[in-house]
């Protein structure tokens, strides 16, 4: 595969667990450009849907196709970081390191690679300390190190700031800011109005599996098309 991989596009991408239609014939494609955030209630399928388009799963109808190649998937040049994030018993610098040994980078390079990804996510300074006896919100800057040090042209982020107290929160929207104006397409899930309106430029909002509305971050927050929106924006329980 040659040249950028966006637009990613997805056509009727349905999925179905245990009979259960879960992710209900979506359309939708996502370009170069936006910081897009995906909303919706809990079991929305905001997770769900990361998970497909990341090619975590396949659907089970429909199609996902990055920049009109259908049945690729640009493993190398997308990745993800989980809400919870795996951190491996060794050294913050070694966490960094490691994915990047595993796709072949030589030991100098990965080592001047992953040591700008540290400085530039602000752990540096505790390059050589054990990764494990960091903070939560430590770990997940450490995270976001590490999929920056692999250069992706596209990160997912599933609720990066969730459980994190008001000073880790505003250090990983920092992160997610500047990775994302280092050119990187970031896609994150995230179920709060006031980090939406700070970091978002687009919005995705699905309610049972459903793509309901997708457009402008501010036009949604403000003026919502759906009866869906409205209701959740409203803060009442959509089921």
């Amino acid at each position: 595969m040659s040249g950028r991989i966006l637009p990613l596009a997805l056509e009727g991408v349905t999925l179905k667990i245990d009979g259960r239609r879960l992710i209900d014939k979506i359309t939708l494609t996502l370009d170069a450009g936006p910081l897009t955030v995906v909303m919706g209630p809990n079991g929305a399928g905001k997770s769900l849907l990361m998970r497909l388009c990341h090619g975590l799963i396949k659907p089970t109808k429909g199609s996902i196709t990055w920049q009109g190649s259908p049945g690729v998937w640009p493993g190398e040049r997308q990745t993800r970081v989980f809400q919870k994030p795996v951190v491996l018993r060794r050294s913050v610098l070694a966490n960094v390191e490691y994915p990047l040994k595993l796709r072949g980078v030589d030991a100098n390079e990965r080592k001047v690679r992953a040591r700008e990804a540290l400085e530039r996510t602000g752990l540096g300074d505790i390059a050589m300390s054990p990764a494990r006896v960091l903070s939560g919100g430590e770990q997940q800057k450490l995270a976001i190190a590490r999929a920056w040090a692999m250069e992706p042209e596209v990160l997912f982020l599933d609720e990066p700031t969730a459980n994190l107290d008001p000073a880790g929160t505003r250090d990983v929207e920092d992160l997610v800011r500047a990775v994302h104006g280092a050119g990187t397409k970031i896609i994150m899930t995230s179920h709060r109005t006031d980090q939406v309106r700070r970091l978002a430029s687009e919005v995705v909002f699905i309610h049972k599996g459903r793509l309901i509305e997708k457009g402008p971050a501010d036009a949604f927050l403000d003026t919502p098309q759906s009866a869906e929106a409205r209701a959740y924006l409203s803060g009442e329980l959509l089921v």
